[in-house]
């Protein structure tokens, strides 16, 4: 599992240096996947998912603080605040970066396969319907790259920087 988080933060990583330094790749969308452009109704369902799937609530700064009431430009950016627990301390990574690169394909493949650290609810992906997961990436290629990477997760040795949410195991 450790292993596969830091292939996870290389992509994201290396994603981030790709789309800032590559104007062209940017404007052209996608790079190397020809897709169909997504249908209104097809953009809505994965709106309506993002919200109600809680993807917002972590991967959108301050969307839990503002009671939703980010502009959508700002969904699924990443954030810097810390969740710091027995595993150390992730960060909910920028999607729309992450997923820049990834055909509807793998998506949906990741999807079905991921296993994450807390807080990340991964088994809710690991069930959602191919449609579902579909829309989701279509939205996400929708917005288009945007934001900078988020902090790389931290072992349980390391202190993060603030802000950061703290986790206990209640003792015996």
């Amino acid at each position: 599992m450790v292993r596969n988080w830091r292939v996870i933060i290389v992509v994201i990583s290396l994603a981030g240096l790709f789309w800032s330094s590559n104007p062209a790749a940017v404007q052209a969308g996608t790079k190397g996947h020809a897709a169909a452009k997504p249908s209104t109704r097809q953009l809505e369902r994965g709106r309506y998912l993002v919200k109600i799937a809680g993807c917002n609530d972590c991967h959108t700064a301050g969307y839990l603080m503002k009671n939703g009431k980010v502009p959508e430009t700002e969904w699924l950016t990443g954030d810097t605040l810390g969740w710091s627990g027995p595993w150390g301390t992730t960060y909910a990574p920028n999607l729309r970066l992450f997923m820049a690169d990834l055909s509807a394909d793998e998506w949906v493949k990741l999807a079905r396969t991921l296993q994450a650290r807390p807080p990340m609810p991964w088994y809710g992906l690991n069930v959602m319907t191919e449609k579902d997961l579909r829309a989701i990436h279509a939205l996400i290629h929708h917005l288009g790259p945007a934001g900078e990477p988020a902090p790389p997760y931290l072992p349980p040795d390391r202190e993060p920087k603030p802000p950061y949410a703290r986790f206990y195991l209640p003792q015996p």
